[in-house]
């Protein structure tokens, strides 16, 4: 009986997976603070954005964005308006 990674490892742990096999064939820039390969377009805004939600690891991640929440490397982060905090 041959098993697949999907059916071994539980969703965040195949996203970890992925990650770290991302992080071993991506180039290392010098002096790079993070690397992102995202759906999106990237604009100065969202560069922005991203350099405050990445920590600056010198790593690779990967970020899915959504109208209504980010994943990052797997782990969804929900967007709020201020309006809806009150």
């Amino acid at each position: 009986m041959s098993r697949k990674l999907e059916d071994i490892l539980p969703p965040n742990k195949k996203q970890n997976e992925f990650v770290s096999r991302l992080n071993k064939i991506m180039p290392k820039v010098p002096d790079m603070k993070w690397g992102a390969l995202t759906n999106i377009y990237p604009t100065n805004a969202k560069i922005k954005e991203i350099n405050r939600l990445l920590p600056h690891d010198r790593k690779w991640h990967l970020l899915f964005e959504e109208k209504d929440q980010v994943n990052v490397d797997g782990v969804p982060i929900r967007r709020k308006t201020l309006d809806s905090m009150t």
